[in-house]
């Protein structure tokens, strides 16, 4: 089992596998307080006041104390992290790391710029952690690559990859957790999407084309990757998604 695990483990590809490591590690650490949160959590007076830069990187680590919910999370942060790295990214190491990087500050935007609006900045300010809108995105994403893809939730009805973050989004709605993150989530997924593949076939300019410093922290090989056009089957998505 525990060679398994390894395997499994040593076949990720590289920002998925240090994601998920870097992840593990930071929110182990917390339920052993071995760190805290409170040194994580991403407060902009502390950043610009304090000058405490860390927080716009940690923040998007620590998913909460070590539960279901954590594991569910973890599930969905290896799952479809990888295949959008081993799939839609392969032999592009660069550009799956730069729309990490757009994500991240698309969400990190969104949190400061709404947390100066009336009436709604509390709710805002209420979110510390932006890891679970990170892994959304991923799965918004995800799903656009692959919106063909069939899949069932719980055993009671099937549905297209393309609908995957709705029904998410309207689980957890149902369970009573916030949609505040899975929301966010899907505005920074459709954001790189439009920006990435919808704007570019419109005009035939690339905004988001990754900058060379980057390219060159990543040694990819020239892959290009042909998407099929109606793929019909994968594993079947997890039954049970909470924030």
């Amino acid at each position: 089992m525990a060679q398994a695990v390894e395997e499994w483990y040593k076949q990720m590809p590289v920002i998925t596998r240090s994601y998920l490591t870097a992840a593990v590690i930071t929110s182990v650490g917390c339920s052993l307080e071995i760190i805290t949160p409170y040194h994580l959590y991403l407060n902009p007076k502390l950043v610009l006041q304090h000058y405490e830069i860390w927080r716009l990187i940690t923040n998007f680590f620590y998913f909460r104390k070590i539960d279901l919910d954590f594991l569910f999370h973890m599930f969905f942060l290896a799952r479809y992290c990888k295949l959008l790295e081993e799939n839609s990214f392969r032999g592009r190491t660069a550009d799956f790391f730069y729309m990490l990087l757009f994500g991240a500050t698309v969400l990190t935007g969104i949190v400061l710029i709404g947390g100066m609006i009336p009436y709604v900045s509390q709710n805002f300010a209420a979110i510390l952690f932006l890891s679970n809108s990170l892994t959304f995105m991923l799965v918004y994403v995800w799903s656009k690559h692959n919106p063909y893809i069939h899949m069932s939730f719980l055993g009671l009805f099937t549905f297209t990859a393309a609908y995957l973050p709705w029904v998410l989004l309207g689980f957890s709605f149902l369970m009573g957790t916030s949609t505040w993150v899975d929301i966010l989530g899907m505005i920074a997924g459709h954001a790189y999407y439009y920006l990435e593949d919808v704007y570019p076939r419109m005009t035939g300019r690339r905004p988001l084309k990754t900058p060379s410093f980057i390219k060159s922290l990543f040694a990819d090989d020239n892959v290009v990757v042909a998407q099929p056009a109606n793929v019909r089957f994968a594993p079947p998505a997890p039954e049970l998604h909470q924030d």
